[in-house]
């Protein structure tokens, strides 16, 4: 297997990508797509490369979010910056709702932490007897 094999992105996943953007009379070559996912593969490659670039910059072993906007920008794609900037404080606030109704599930079981591990153990033993069954 090849370098860009290990990093070629799912060919199904790119499919949903090009049938959800464009209209469905419009269709794509093999090559014309197997393009589009090299071209994909580069520019996340690029983007990257970049964000690694200004952690180190910033003395950070961890790429944030903040590394991955500068590196749009540095990169000339400022115009989607307001966009990605959306799109990550959309998904902070799904997570913080997200959080909030797990910790509103286990206030609501009434029981504690214990309790509720020894029912999962339970309801495992249970799912592995009716599949060795």
């Amino acid at each position: 297997m090849s370098d860009t094999e290990d990093l070629s992105l799912p060919r199904a996943t790119v499919q949903k990508i090009l049938s959800e953007i464009l209209p469905n009379d419009i269709s794509f070559t093999k090559e014309a797509r197997e393009a589009l996912i090299e071209c994909c593969i580069n520019f996340i490659m690029i983007v990257a490369t970049e964000s690694n670039d200004i952690a180190e910059q910033d003395l950070k072993k961890t790429i944030s979010t903040d590394h991955v906007i500068r590196a749009i920008d540095t990169l000339g794609f400022s115009h989607y910056v307001p966009l990605l900037k959306e799109f990550v404080e959309s998904c902070r606030s799904n997570a913080k709702m997200k959080e909030k109704r797990k910790e509103s599930k286990f206030v609501k079981s009434g029981l504690t932490e214990e309790e509720l591990l020894a029912k999962q153990e339970e309801l495992f033993k249970a799912s592995r007897e009716r599949l060795n069954k």
